[in-house]
């Protein structure tokens, strides 16, 4: 076989392998979604009026504030969902199938890019159930064409492919799975601190920095504009320059890792 053909029946049986142990063990991803679900209820209920006051100015509409905040928790979604597999990588690395694989006439990158196209495959099916229950209590997106629909997925496909790729770097840098679920709790924390919930110019002025110069914020705002209509401005390109970058950084650190013998 050449090794494309080698390359691709590989993946694929580590992509099987992998969603075969996200089936068999549900709790770790259920865990991660109900977290985005659950503020998304949270915010809309118990905050949703005051927070649409706070932005819409001063007649409270809840609904505004649901249109505001779906897009950020969204990506919150990815982010949580990339956790479990920065766990997932370190499992492999400390419970010794990987020893076995290096063994194996396999190719060795399929089994980073099983993990990879899993993770991606799982957020995507988070974010559509996210999604689902935005529009169960009032999400609308009637304004975005079949264009900005479709530049929508692709954005939500390529962020997640970069936060995969940084979380695959967790996982093998981590002892241990609860050393990679710490590790990657950035995951969910920068979406704390973006403008998912807010708007920036109503944060602190010393905290606008932190909100403003990280990864969740342009690409937040980009989706935002996309489903809602709202201006994006350069926030499309600074989603995107994030995303290649995330991606790439997390691709050279993983392989260099991975390929790295064993001591």
């Amino acid at each position: 076989m050449s090794t494309l053909s080698l390359a691709l029946r590989d993946s694929s049986t580590m992509l099987r392998r992998n969603l075969l142990h996200a089936r068999r063990y549900p709790s770790l991803t259920l865990n991660l979604l109900l977290t985005p679900v659950m503020l998304l209820l949270l915010f809309v209920y118990v905050f949703g009026d005051v927070m649409s006051t706070g932005i819409g100015g001063h007649n409270a509409d809840r609904s505004d504030y649901i249109a505001y905040l779906v897009p950020g928790l969204l990506l919150m979604t990815i982010g949580s969902t990339t956790i479990g597999t920065a766990v997932s990588v370190s499992m492999d690395m400390t419970e010794g199938i990987i020893a076995r694989f290096r063994t194996m006439a396999i190719h060795r990158g399929s089994v980073l890019t099983g993990h990879v196209i899993g993770s991606v495959l799982q957020s995507v099916m988070s974010v559509v159930l996210v999604g689902a229950v935005a529009v169960a209590i009032g999400f609308r997106s009637t304004d975005a064409t079949a264009l900005e629909w479709l530049a929508a997925l692709g954005l939500l496909v390529l962020f997640t492919l970069a936060l995969t790729w940084i979380a695959v770097g967790m996982g093998l840098i981590s002892p241990n799975a609860e050393a990679a679920s710490n590790n990657a709790m950035p995951m969910i924390l920068l979406p704390l601190l973006s403008s998912a919930f807010v708007p920036i110019d109503a944060m602190p002025g010393w905290f606008q920095p932190v909100a403003e110069y990280q990864p969740f914020t342009p690409a937040i705002e980009t989706l935002r504009g996309l489903l809602l209509g709202t201006e994006i401005g350069h926030n499309g390109w600074l989603a995107i320059a994030w995303c290649l970058g995330l991606a790439v950084l997390g691709y050279l650190w993983s392989a260099s890792k991975f390929n790295r013998d064993p001591e």
